[in-house]
């Protein structure tokens, strides 16, 4: 097993920490400001940030752009999974970054759904303005009415009438609903109640502004709205989309929803590594600054404890995420499944670990917004949810190595195809 990175990798590795050092960390309170505190002191908090539209262009020139897409003519600076690691790592350790390089999600898995699943004019009017940065996009799968965690029970309706489909559903925990520059949602929804369980939902593109979609409201998560990004309650009432906008056909929602949920899970893990390297650097700082009781904490035992500790989860996470990178890119996301679910597990939890020592070492100001912890806390503990709970990857990887001890005739495991 080869985890070396490419010379190219290598290349856009010192690149991008030399961006994130005179562009990014620099401006992290310029952002704060500009969005306001939890987006209610300034203006409008869902416009688009005029920081992060000066960085763009930046990023672009130096050719730091549309790198987790691989295999795609329309963006042929994609990476594969193990050299796009690192680097996802790194626009992790802030929590904004991944916007400047056109590396946010939801758009990563919505761009890699289209590009694999989608027509030409599906590419032609929402892949190639979602690779130049031009527009945003959503993912609608969770409902607020069932069990979304057992991906079986969305209940949204889309109904074939003539040449067209009409949606009628609720959903929330919508990422990215809230962005004004959000213009296509990739939603799940039941096409057959009657095929097989497996069978029963499938993907339509549905446009934001098309009549019967109605965003009610945005939800915050632990005290921030995350504007301009959002995340959204939305119903659909009556929608009419061309029955061209199925992806793949009726019926192949699950399908689509494993090869989608893949990339998309391994990505958060990679950014989470970020998270917890970045909190383990402020906490080192931090008990490096501070004295108490006569002496710098750093000398204290019970942290010193914790450094160790942190450091040994961080690198047993990054090596997991790396195996099931490689797998991804030599023998494909089916056959990494456990790794995926290992790591979709291993990853938030070792970050929140790792931050919640580097907030108890900052004392009160951990807890406040002179430093991102807070705010990287909030985020975090979201991925333990998102994407499946960690209950449902458990499980997945339970029946899995029980698999491997005791023949179960007709039982077929699947990763848990469930966001929020």
């Amino acid at each position: 097993m080869d985890f070396e990175y490419s010379d190219r990798c290598k290349g856009l590795q010192a690149k991008l920490l030399k961006f994130m050092d005179e562009h990014i960390y620099p401006n992290e309170k310029a952002y704060t400001q500009e969005i306001g505190r939890n987006g209610r002191e300034k203006g409008n908090r869902w416009l688009p940030t005029a920081l992060i539209e000066e960085l763009k262009p930046k990023a672009r020139e130096q050719g730091l752009w549309n790198l987790f897409l691989p295999k795609s003519a329309r963006a042929p600076e994609g990476l594969s999974n193990l050299d796009y690691a690192p680097l996802c790592e790194i626009m992790g350790r802030v929590k904004w970054a991944p916007e400047v390089f056109n590396c946010a999600a939801p758009d990563t898995g919505n761009m890699e759904t289209i590009e694999r699943y989608g027509t030409e004019e599906h590419k032609r009017m929402w892949l190639e303005p979602l690779l130049r940065g031009e527009i945003r996009s959503a993912f609608a799968m969770t409902e607020p009415d069932v069990a979304s965690s057992d991906a079986t029970n969305i209940a949204t309706r889309i109904e074939r009438d003539g040449d067209e489909y009409v949606i009628n559903g609720h959903k929330w925990w919508i990422s990215g609903a809230g962005d004004p520059r959000c213009k296509i949602y990739i939603l799940m929804g039941k096409t057959d109640p009657d095929a097989p369980r497996h069978a029963q939902q499938s993907m339509i593109l549905i446009p934001s502004d098309t009549k019967g979609v109605t965003v009610k409201r945005p939800l915050p998560v632990f005290g921030y709205d995350d504007a301009p990004h959002g995340h959204c309650e939305i119903t659909y009432e009556n929608v009419r989309v061309p029955a061209s906008n199925i992806l793949l056909g009726e019926g192949r929602g699950f399908e689509i929803a494993q090869g989608r949920l893949g990339p998309g899970r391994i990505h958060h893990c990679m950014r989470s590594i970020g998270v917890a390297e970045r909190a383990l650097e402020l906490l080192c700082r931090r008990l490096n600054e501070r004295v108490a009781f006569g002496r710098r904490i750093s000398e204290q035992g019970v942290w010193r404890e914790r450094i160790a500790e942190a450091r040994i989860m961080i690198d047993t996470a990054r090596l997991l995420t790396l195996k099931a990178a490689y797998m991804m890119d030599t023998v494909g996301n089916k056959h990494a499944k456990a790794e995926i679910a290992m790591i979709k597990v291993l990853g938030p939890n070792v970050a929140q670990q790792v931050l919640d020592w580097a907030i108890q070492a900052h004392g009160a100001g951990g807890v406040s917004d002179d430093f991102p912890l807070a705010s990287m806390w909030a985020g975090n503990r979201t991925l333990r949810i998102a994407d499946g709970p960690d209950e449902v990857h458990r499980n997945a990887i339970a029946k899995l190595e029980l698999a491997k001890h005791m023949a179960a005739p007709g039982e077929d495991v699947e990763l848990p195809v469930t966001r929020s």
